[in-house]
């Protein structure tokens, strides 16, 4: 029976064994991968940065809001001034460039 596996999966030009040794190195990698936490992959310690980068914005949010649900004391007159938009000149007509040369004596 293993005779029969070996040389079903003999790879051709190479000796009987490879094919085994490479079909038990491909079984050994996948069992890696399923069995391999995330952690390994560097994924749980990206989450944890991105988990208090959200806290400290919560936090930031938090202090925002305080803030604007403070009452305001301002001393200064409430109503907005509104600034008159601005108008460019009305053009004159075309004006043409005076030419000062050649001088003709």
């Amino acid at each position: 029976m293993l005779n029969d596996l070996v040389t079903r999966l003999t790879l051709p030009g190479l000796p009987e064994w490879t094919g085994l040794v490479a079909l038990l190195i491909l079984l050994l990698l996948a069992v890696c991968l399923l069995v391999m936490p995330f952690s390994v992959f560097g994924v749980k310690g990206r989450l944890d940065s991105i988990e208090a980068q959200l806290d400290d914005l919560r936090a930031e949010l938090r202090v925002m809001l305080a803030r604007q649900s403070e009452p305001r004391r301002d001393t200064w007159d409430a109503t907005p001034t509104i600034p008159e938009p601005y108008a460019p000149p009305a053009p004159t007509g075309r004006a043409e460039p005076r030419i000062s040369w050649p001088r003709q004596s």
